[in-house]
């Protein structure tokens, strides 16, 4: 089976259909301390606290995110995110076998709950990425929690690592893996990069794409292979964007 490790967005969608936890990808427990944190801060009516958390200066904007986060309602992670790659994968339009592609066999690392699967059911919360909750840096905290989990859950399987950079300092694999590269008339995009790794991430779900084989087949709409590089375990393949 092919695993994609995913980033999460700063933008999220609100509400939800229930405000009970349901599982979660290797358990609360080991979150416990970080989701304990976060709820003390988001709850202290600190605002100060709460604004620097959440890399928020309005008030106003503030108000979304200020719920007990083991009450609120919660959504399939897949579905909470709202940012430019998640607008391009557009999961609401999908059809079922896609969306059940995108719940079970997608990663996502996010700077509050760490690594869960797409239908992992999280509340609407808010850390901008880098900053720590209270005193705990969530990179750091989640690396030395879940990679030796999730070297276990990918070992027998295929990986295609679609996060951005920052990501890696979750989790990095030990074994064989891929990623792509999007070039622009040959030089790198950046922010462009995160609507084209929504787009190929759509396309994995709508061809049920098992394997890296038949990724290496498939045919991507203005994505062209210009080369493919191999540097210990990992695999860049170079696309071109086209049109």
């Amino acid at each position: 089976m092919l695993y994609t490790l995913f980033s999460p967005s700063e933008g999220k969608l609100p509400g939800g259909d229930s405000s009970q936890q349901s599982n979660i990808l290797f358990g609360y427990a080991p979150r416990n301390e970080i989701l304990l944190t976060y709820n003390t801060i988001v709850n202290s009516g600190d605002m100060d606290a709460i604004k620097a958390l959440f890399g928020i200066k309005k008030e106003s904007d503030i108000q979304p995110y200020l719920n007990d986060l083991f009450k609120a309602p919660k959504m399939a992670a897949i579905e909470r995110y709202s940012g430019v790659a998640y607008d391009y994968l557009d999961y609401a339009s999908l059809a079922p076998e896609a969306k059940a592609y995108l719940r079970e066999q997608v990663i996502i690392f996010s700077n509050l709950y760490g690594p869960v699967l797409g239908g992992d059911k999280i509340a609407n919360y808010k850390v901008k990425q880098g900053n720590s909750i209270g005193g705990i840096a969530p990179d750091k905290f989640y690396k030395d929690r879940f990679s030796y989990q999730l070297d276990l859950l990918l070992m027998e399987h295929e990986i295609l690592d679609l996060r951005a950079g920052y990501y890696d300092k979750f989790y990095k694999t030990k074994q064989p893996y891929t990623t792509l590269k999007f070039l622009k008339d040959g030089k790198t995009v950046s922010h462009w990069a995160k609507a084209y790794r929504g787009l190929v991430l759509r396309e994995l779900a709508q061809h049920q794409i098992n394997n890296l084989d038949a990724f290496m087949k498939m045919e991507i709409e203005t994505l062209k292979v210009e080369e493919i590089r191999e540097i210990k375990n990992k695999k860049e393949i170079v696309y071109s964007i086209i049109g």
